[in-house]
């Protein structure tokens, strides 16, 4: 698309409808921990000329929807969600206000021009690796062009990160993700990312570290480590080599005021042994690990070209589980991909069973256009789909219920977030991820305290300070 070149643009930031104060961004998240961090990266970037956030659609006058491809008619979902927007665009427009609407992530990088031809309301769409330019797109609309932004060279992805540096960084909560690499290479069947997050590419450390070191400054805790395929990270180290992931944590862990440290989303492939090591030695290191198997039946599992078998994975939780007994899994399973058997399904609630997972999501499989899987025959009736999937489920919820019971009366360490939804309450977070509500305060948000589990919720623990 042919871009508005106007030499003289008024910085982003300013209202050019004669009202004070900064302009709005409201930024609308779908999808993975990897939008939740590039929704942060877009706000980073924004701030720079002048945008605040804000968490009322209706007062925002630049709206960003944040899309991903992964789910079923993902991209049905943001048509839907623009013609909500379109309605409230035209009202604010009758108010003179203006509103540039943009859409990013997954979805604008796969369907490029095609979204602002089905809904022109659209004046921006911008992919994962372009967010750097989001300020500069929203100049030259504003100038009165249209923006579609989604081819990058490969060095874009990490180079033009917004660097935040000492004394600029606002207190963001105590827990943040951080992504450490981007894209895939694995070209499983089912999958859309390597076709719109690319290859696989890993971050140096140095950017990291400065990452790190920043958001500790925030008053961040805890750190989540972020990538498409997160433990193929191998970044080049200050010393000149390419680290692996178990290194990196290592390093990251020396970072004062970092406490506490996680990874995802891996893939079985790429758990060497140095980082199986890391969760041995590395006490900041969280007993938990979200470690995708999609299927037990070793067809399916060649058919969705993940090249390792079902008794690879279980000796590979073998290996894990000798290095940290008390490591907690998490996974991923579709079922009904074409071709799969009764006998298929049961080969998957049998891996269940025998590996147990404390968290786990579970899908029908749908098909992805421009992925092999969509062009496969053999599709499994969706009646089947259904069925196994709620057989699934239920296996999957008795053995988190299980795992949740277990920690009734054990001791452990829980990080405090925040105040809980009643009052008096306040939640923190376990070494398992799973959330924890104590009727008391038992110090400040941020703290680190020793509690003992006295029940179970739906979905939480009920503790008391041991």
């Amino acid at each position: 698309m042919i871009q508005t070149d106007i030499a003289d643009i008024d910085k982003a930031g300013e209202r050019p409808d004669g009202e004070g104060g900064p302009k709005k961004v409201f930024v609308k998240t779908y999808g993975c921990q990897m939008n939740v961090y590039d929704s942060q990266r877009m706000s980073d970037a924004l701030a720079a000329d002048g945008y605040v956030p804000t968490q009322t659609l209706e007062e925002a006058d630049l709206v960003l929807l944040n899309t991903c491809h992964i789910r079923e008619k993902a991209a049905e979902k943001v048509y839907s969600e623009l013609g909500r927007i379109r309605k409230l665009k035209d009202e604010r427009a009758r108010d003179g206000h203006e509103t540039v609407i943009g859409v990013a992530g997954c979805v604008a990088q796969a369907e490029g021009e095609e979204i602002i031809a089905r809904a022109p309301v659209v004046d921006i769409v911008i992919g994962p690796q372009t967010y750097h330019r989001l300020p500069e797109a929203v100049r030259k609309v504003r100038a009165g062009g249209k923006v579609v932004d989604t081819d990058y060279a490969l060095e874009d992805k990490f180079e033009r990160l917004p660097q935040l540096h000492k004394g600029e960084v606002k207190r963001r909560g105590v827990t943040a993700f951080l992504t450490v690499q981007e894209g895939c290479d694995k070209f499983c069947t089912f999958c859309v990312v390597p076709y719109t997050r690319g290859a696989e590419v890993s971050r140096p450390v140095s950017q990291i570290v400065a990452e790190a070191e920043r958001l500790a400054e925030a008053g961040v805790r805890e750190i989540t480590l972020l990538g498409q395929n997160v433990n193929a990270w191998h970044g080049e180290g200050p010393d000149g080599r390419q680290w692996g992931l178990g290194e990196l944590l290592f390093r990251l862990a020396g970072v004062p005021g970092i406490a506490r440290l996680r990874y995802t989303t891996s893939h079985p492939r790429d758990m060497d042994d140095a980082l199986i090591a890391a969760h041995r030695d590395l006490d900041a290191l969280m007993p938990y690990l979200h470690l995708p198997v999609q299927t037990g039946s070793d067809n399916i599992l060649k058919a969705m070209n993940r090249r390792h078998s079902a008794a690879d994975y279980l000796r590979l939780v073998d290996k894990i589980r000798a290095a940290r007994p008390d490591i907690a899994l998490s996974g991923d399973f579709i079922v009904g991909f074409p071709g799969e058997t009764a006998a298929d399904f049961e080969a998957t609630m049998k891996i269940v069973r025998d590996v147990t997972f404390v968290q786990a999501y579970s899908f029908k499989y749908s098909p992805r256009p421009g992925t092999p899987g969509a062009d496969m025959g053999d599709q499994v009736a969706e009646a089947v789909k259904d069925e196994r999937l709620q057989r699934l489920q239920a296996l999957l919820t008795t053995q988190q219920r299980a795992f949740a019971g277990s920690l009734v009366g054990r001791g452990t360490d829980v990080l405090i977030e925040k105040p809980g939804r009643s009052p008096g309450q306040w939640a923190g977070r376990s070494p398992w991820l799973i959330p924890v509500i104590l009727d008391e305060k038992p110090g400040e948000i941020g703290d680190i305290v020793d509690v003992r589990i006295t029940r179970t919720g739906a979905n939480s623990l009920f503790a008391v300070t041991a």
